[in-house]
């Protein structure tokens, strides 16, 4: 047996261990058939709120979660973005700047309005505001774009983790 051979061998057999270990522990995988996962799937009605980042979160949202017709949730959030500039030349004119955001969300029985989850996620971006006008709008809209994205996943990630518990 080459030392290729042996460490393939050791690595399935590493692998083979520790997909044992996990379905002892009662761990099973979120986007499997009848995952947590599958509960939030199609079954959400997003609440968008006003404004570009709303929007955008809200696209985002659905493109995760899917879009519902008949939905047993409703996704109530709310997204804040406040910019901080972080590089600032001798002549006091801002280079670069920070975008922090902040989502706060709940999601509630459509039927009972019971709040089921709730939480805050934030996270940071930043862009340079260094050249012309037009070049600066455009890295704000794209630092905006991107951190919405990572403020989706986020949000999205916390609500499968808790979703095994939600009602079927």
């Amino acid at each position: 047996m080459s030392s290729s051979d042996r460490r393939s061998f050791l690595k399935g057999a590493a692998a083979a261990a520790t997909v044992a270990g996990l379905a002892g522990c009662g761990f099973s995988p979120a986007y499997a058939p009848g995952g947590a996962a599958s509960r939030l799937r199609n079954a959400v009605s997003v609440v968008e709120p006003e404004g570009r980042a709303g929007y955008l979160m809200t696209r985002e949202l659905e493109d995760r979660l899917g879009r519902a017709s008949d939905p047993r949730y409703a996704l109530i959030y709310a997204v804040e973005l406040t910019q901080l500039p972080v590089a600032i030349t001798n002549s006091n004119i801002a280079t670069r700047f920070n975008l922090t955001g902040e989502a706060t969300y709940a999601l509630s029985n459509r039927s009972t309005g019971a709040v089921l989850l709730s939480g805050t996620v934030d996270n940071f971006n930043s862009f340079s505001a260094f050249g012309s006008t037009v070049a600066r709008q455009a890295a704000e809209r794209a630092a905006e774009e991107r951190l919405v994205t990572i403020l989706a996943d986020q949000m999205v990630a916390r609500l499968i983790a808790g979703a095994a518990d939600l009602p079927a």
